[in-house]
């Protein structure tokens, strides 16, 4: 008995001293790292996630473990491990594997929402450039220059306009242009060719360490493909002259250690206006990627994108009751434009060590942009019209570097630090608006100059884990230099300011079991405002902050359904933005936002999901009086969802829908924006290489008004002008087919 227990008591000992940390690197068949792959034991406790490089940590592991490791559209890999894996980094391939939400788990992070948009592009792809912001849980758009323009933005109560209070980007590079002829924080995502996007990473409120001028609302960062699955051309045909073809080449094949594909994309349509569109869009692209020793990873993106179109405008409603034009008419139908951009990016992630890494960025964008629009008519010149032109030329030059590194801590837990800075430099050497005749005749200026606007900053954070709980502290601070040279002044024709940011944040995550988190946000963020404004008006507060809280949860009630709800207040300090249409200056103010977000993933059978995002919202201005006090085409109920079907035949297909209530146009809601309620529809059949599927947009034919505004005109015969509702006609039935080959 003696002997017995003693021998016992030294396996207890031995299998002590081989209680190690196991590290691993989770990859595809492709040796593509997989981020955020899960590792999990076999009871389906969540130890560990792969991070950027795929590399994970297993803690106190010991010979004979089995460990499952998993991700979305991955085949689950069980591990039993042994002596040598203890020894060295373990490699684990995941094989391509029917999707299923059983892989999805509530990982213990502040990004877990990140799953919400992955499920959405797994069950049903993206179709079109529209259709990548739709993706993102709650982010509602619009369109009223029929493509040519970039999309009207909705998001937390927010009529962001083009991007004023949400931060996009493309692999790290920054689509939102400071000081923009035609609004602060445009942003035109049409250089983004749809088939080659990866992954969605975003998040709502201003809560987040990297992301820093206009993420008030949320950012979303799209990331692009590494590597093709397969080379591939298609081509599109659809109602209103429109074409789309794209071409998708993988110039690397049978190579572990590198990638290298080329996309293109040209599409054209006339629109249903009663005025052709015209419209035309290029769009070239270019990756290479580098696995490099020690896991380094280097890669290279390159890409150009040019658009013109030509628009019939946001016509007034009396035009259309009076049977003056038709919902597809125009008052002035020489509007439209012609934008470019050129990009070029390199990231450089150097693995320092095990639990280290640093993620370099440097970036590099040439952007041209011509606008002609006419909003008031007569209102102003009654002779020549009150078209316009917004036109602008502009180099951007970035940079930011990204430490990472988890230490282990005494009582189990572990910290991952991350602290990071960089530098955004935009010249625009023209910018301005002037009043035009027909597109070709210039009659007056009444902005011209030039713009040099830096940013400076850094960040730092740590993630705390102490078993169930996580704690997230945030310091961030953002530099302004400021400088416009006015070349229409003769008295202040160079002016300069600067401004400094202060944004800490705290968040805390609460993970009592494997699918029931709650999580605690809190942060500060801002929305920079246009350098012509910040020179001139050096005594207003030019810089506002934006203050936000949410309380939350995470949860699976089922193995197949991942609900998520939010209930979340922001308040603004000023709304203070230029208004490039009219070369001035409107502050409107403190205001505030309580809102409750819920959105729902279900696999309802093994081949059928739905979804749904639903999103209400009170806004409101602080500082006017009761029934004064709306926030002008501020939604405040917005529910997007659909049913997607993906059987093993290579049949697909899915309903979406889209709704936004009746919204004020103006701040006493004496206007009204009408809501409307969309429903699309799609199918393809994927027969070996070759895949054939229609689309069909609006498949009610439902009249609905896709962009609104509560404008002042005047039409050419009349006598005053008249404040009232003006839109842009949304589509009718469009139906479109495609063709596919892979090869």
């Amino acid at each position: 008995m003696i002997r017995l227990l003693l021998s016992i008591n030294f396996i207890f000992f031995i299998l002590q001293l081989t209680a190690a940390d196991i590290k691993g690197k989770v990859t595809d068949a492709e040796g593509q790292p997989i981020v955020d792959a899960y590792v999990l034991s076999t009871n389906g406790t969540l130890y560990a996630s792969s991070n950027e490089l795929g590399i994970f940590i297993y803690k106190n592991a010991q010979i004979g473990d089995t460990l499952v490791v998993s991700y979305l559209g991955f085949e689950p890999q069980e591990v039993i491990l042994a002596a040598p894996d203890f020894d060295q980094l373990m490699t684990i391939v995941l094989e391509d594997h029917y999707f299923n939400l059983e892989q999805v788990h509530v990982s213990n992070s502040i990004k877990t929402t990140n799953q919400l948009a992955s499920i959405n592009l797994l069950t049903n792809p993206v179709k079109t450039s529209q259709e990548i912001l739709r993706k993102v849980p709650g982010l509602f758009i619009g369109q009223h220059a029929g493509g040519g323009k970039a999309e009207q933005l909705f998001l937390r109560g927010f009529d962001i306009d083009h991007g004023t209070d949400i931060a996009l980007s493309v692999d790290g590079l920054p689509v939102n242009m400071v000081s923009h002829a035609h609004g602060q924080g445009y942003a035109d995502l049409h250089f983004l060719i749809p088939e080659t996007v990866e992954r969605i990473d975003f998040g709502k409120g201003p809560y987040y360490a990297n992301r820093g001028n206009f993420n008030t609302a949320g950012y979303v960062n799209f990331q692009t493909k590494d590597k093709l699955e397969a080379s591939s051309i298609s081509l599109e045909l659809g109602q209103f002259n429109t074409q789309r073809g794209t071409v998708l080449l993988n110039l690397l094949d049978n190579t572990a250690s590198q990638s290298a594909y080329i996309a293109g994309e040209y599409q054209t349509s006339d629109g249903p206006f009663e005025s052709p569109q015209g419209f035309h869009r290029l769009n070239l692209m270019a990756k290479y990627v580098l696995s490099l020793p020690n896991n380094d990873k280097l890669s290279i993106l390159a890409s150009h994108f040019d658009s013109q179109w030509d628009a019939s405008g946001q016509i007034p409603q009396r035009a259309v009751d009076s049977g003056l034009i038709t919902r597809f008419g125009a008052i002035d139908d020489t509007e439209g434009g012609f934008t470019s951009r050129t990009n070029f990016a390199l990231n450089y992630t150097k693995n320092i060590s095990d639990q280290s890494f640093i993620k370099n960025n440097i970036y590099f964008s040439h952007y041209d942009f011509e606008l002609f629009s006419n909003f008031t008519f007569f209102a102003n010149d009654p002779v020549n019209g009150d078209q316009i032109r917004q036109q602008e030329n502009r180099n951007i030059f970035g940079w930011e570097s990204n430490w990472h590194k988890t230490t282990a801590l005494e009582n189990g837990g572990d910290v991952q630090y991350q602290i990071g800075g960089g530098l955004r430099y935009d010249h625009v050497t023209e910018v301005g608006l002037w009043r035009t005749l027909n597109r070709t005749t210039t009659l007056s200026a009444l902005s011209q100059g030039e713009v040099m606007e830096t940013n400076l900053f850094a960040f730092a954070q740590a993630e705390y884990t102490f078993g169930k709980w996580l704690f997230n502290p945030v310091l961030r601070v953002d530099f302004f230099n400021y400088h416009f040279l006015d070349e229409l002044s003769t008295e202040f024709p160079d002016l300069t300011q600067q401004q400094t940011q202060l944004s800490p944040k705290f968040n805390i995550l609460y993970t009592p079991k494997q699918d029931l988190q709650f999580f605690l946000k809190s942060g500060i963020g801002f929305h920079s405002n246009d350098s012509r404004v910040v020179v001139t008006q050096q005594e207003k507060q030019t810089l506002p902050a934006a203050y936000g809280l949410d309380i939350g949860t995470n949860f699976k009630p089922t193995d197949r359904m991942w609900v998520n709800t939010a209930l979340w207040y922001l308040f603004l300090e000023q709304e203070f933005v230029y208004v490039g249409d009219e070369a001035i200056v409107e502050p409107s103010g403190k205001t505030q936002r309580l809102g409750i977000d819920v959105s729902v993933r279900w696999q309802l059978l093994k081949h059928l999901f739905y979804n749904t995002d639903v999103n209400y919202t009170f806004a409101r201005s602080i500082e006017e009086e009761k029934g004064e006090n709306f926030i002008p085409l501020a939604p405040d109920l917005t529910m997007t969802g659909g049913l997607s079907l993906q059987l093993d035949n290579g049949l697909s297909g899915g309903i979406s829908y889209r709704y936004i209530k009746d919204r004020p146009a103006t701040e006493d809601n004496r206007i009204v924006a009408e809501g409307y309620f969309m429903t699309d529809v799609n199918m393809t059949y994927q027969f070996k290489n070759i895949s054939i599927g229609w689309t069909i947009e609006n498949l009610f034919n439902q009249e609905w008004n896709e962009a609104q505004f509560a404008t002042e005109s005047r039409l050419l015969n009349e006598p005053n002008a008249i404040e009232e509702l003006h839109f842009t006609p949304g589509s009718p039935f469009f139906f479109k087919g495609k063709v596919s080959y892979s090869f």
